[in-house]
């Protein structure tokens, strides 16, 4: 595997480890700071939580469970990495050999740039991955601190 290949992957892996990590921290630890019974406390956590929904607009389970972006499939286009890739691979070629060279080397630019294309298109992918994540991220962070807020306006430390 490329470094490129093997950089891309470890990016996109380390992404979704900090969501998934975000995630199990995100959701704020709740005290009964007043002595609140544990039933006081569900009660108030439920309401709050449907405040917070409703004042954000927010619900966590719906973004959490909302499906990534589809990578981009098909062939590469935009950046003409393959044409580039048949005049580099020409000019080298018809210098080396001559006219037969230039053919030849037209051919494997055109491979090259095919090759970079697809990995041009992997990042952007990974890219576009990374971005869905942290703005799922971000809305649950927003439901979060609204809920924490109306616990703590019914007398609970919130960690």
């Amino acid at each position: 595997m490329s470094r490129f290949k093997m950089g891309c992957a470890l990016t996109v892996t380390l992404a979704v480890m900090g969501f998934v990590v975000g995630q199990a921290q995100a959701k704020p630890i709740v005290y009964p700071s007043k002595g609140q019974s544990a039933q006081q406390q569900q009660k108030d956590e439920g309401e709050c939580y449907v405040w917070a929904k409703n004042s954000t607009g927010i619900d966590p389970a719906a973004v959490a469970a909302a499906p990534a972006p589809a990578p981009k499939t098909g062939p590469a286009v935009g950046g003409g990495e393959r044409a580039q890739g048949a005049v580099r691979g020409a000019v080298v070629g018809g210098i080396i050999d001559g006219g037969s060279g230039a053919g030849k080397g037209a051919a494997i630019g055109v491979v090259a740039g095919g090759v970079r294309a697809r990995n041009n298109q992997k990042s952007q992918n990974a890219q576009a991955q990374q971005q869905a994540q942290a703005q799922k991220q971000g809305a649950i962070d927003t439901f979060h601190r609204a809920e924490a807020a109306c616990l703590e306006g019914r007398g609970y430390t919130i960690k």
